[in-house]
């Protein structure tokens, strides 16, 4: 039987008109991005890159360089969205890699960007960063600041435009879910959401595609509590993932 907050939260999603998770990615994407946002165009055995942090990585086997494979993608949301697109682009022969590393911040991506990024030659390059450049600095050391976080995206952002001119770009949005264990809120914010707004800059100003995963999970906790969707609120959880390669796709314009 439904119950009274059950109703207050079909509620406030019918506003984005969202009564479900099956509308809420289309609707949180175009509520943020709008009609006229860039979307990816594929083309015929284009290369996919994936590349960020654990949440990335998901526990990708790091020796196999096979695309398209289990091993290689790991069982986080780039295998969720690889698989759709691998279905849906079938024609197009796709090649879709994943080398997201556990715990990288930004430097460590441009440490290993050569080997990692560059000589995959993507088509495509989607880069979800920045949960470890603010969490370490409360529980690893580590000494940098949002705006260390956005000189360093924008210089390898600015390094990879150089190097490959063509490229397509998906700047993914850090995210954590409030009420999750490793989130202690009175020092997660309001800092954190200096990192969320310095990436959403960089993707105007590079043109990119932006994938707005925390609006998509404030979103979702409407729907069920953050426990559904990331037990610690930084690692998402099976539903968690799913509803991440929902926005993905959303955002890129790859769904269909």
């Amino acid at each position: 039987m439904n119950t009274r907050r059950d109703f207050l939260k079909k509620g406030a999603l019918a506003g984005m008109g969202i009564m479900t998770l099956p509308g809420l990615a289309g609707a949180v994407v175009n509520r943020q991005n709008g009609a006229n946002a860039p979307k990816i165009a594929l083309k015929n055995e284009g290369v996919i890159l994936f590349q960020g942090d654990s949440i990335t990585d998901c526990g990708r086997n790091r020796e196999s360089n096979v695309c398209n494979t289990f091993e290689q993608l790991g069982s986080g949301y780039a295998l969720f969205a690889a698989t759709q697109l691998l279905k849906t682009h079938a024609g197009r022969q796709l090649k879709i890699y994943n080398r997201g590393i556990s715990g990288n911040k930004v430097f460590q991506l441009r440490d290993r960007w050569e080997m990692e990024a560059l000589a995959f030659m993507p088509d495509v390059l989607s880069m979800l960063i920045g949960v470890n450049d603010f969490w370490h600095s409360l529980t690893g050391g580590y000494k940098g600041t949002a705006e260390v976080y956005e000189n360093d995206l924008r210089a390898l952002l600015n390094y990879t435009k150089d190097k490959l001119p063509d490229i397509q770009l998906v700047l993914c949005e850090p995210f954590v879910l409030r009420g999750g264990s490793a989130i202690d809120e009175s020092k997660w914010f309001p800092a954190f959401d200096e990192f969320r707004r310095s990436l959403k800059k960089l993707a105007g100003e590079f043109g990119t595609v932006f994938v707005p995963f925390q609006a998509g999970f404030d979103a979702a906790v409407k729907l069920a509590p953050t426990r559904y969707w990331s037990a610690d609120g930084v690692h998402p959880d099976l539903p968690g993932r799913q509803l991440m390669a929902d926005m993905w796709l959303e955002a890129t314009g790859l769904k269909e």
